[in-house]
């Protein structure tokens, strides 16, 4: 009886330990994947929002990602991705650009 219970509950731990190790490479893939697509979007900005997007959304899907938002303004590109691993599909949002802008205040009114 000791013995089944005791099995029971390192079953059910073994279990959370896998689902969490899914839940951060997930979340992993995801961060490599938008950082990857921002630093694509932001290579190809001054070729407009459009062909800078459209290159992102190539970057990441060799990722195995997907662009769900992508935004450029200027030299700045603004890129969220979510990639899935497991039953976890999370989103994550990267920035790229040359670092002062980057840096630079936002102008104000």
């Amino acid at each position: 009886m000791w013995a089944a219970m005791a099995a029971t509950a390192l079953c059910a731990v073994f279990a959370m330990i896998l689902a969490m190790g899914q839940a951060v490479v997930a979340r992993h893939r995801a961060g490599s994947a938008a950082d990857l697509a921002a630093l694509a979007a932001a290579g190809h900005a001054l070729r407009g929002a459009e062909a800078a997007c459209a290159r992102a959304a190539e970057v990441a899907g060799a990722q195995g990602a997907e662009v769900v938002r992508c935004a450029v303004a200027g030299e700045i590109a603004d890129v969220t991705a979510r990639a899935g691993f497991g039953p976890y599909s999370p989103t994550v949002r990267s920035r790229a650009g040359p670092p002062v802008a980057l840096t630079a205040p936002a102008p104000g009114p």
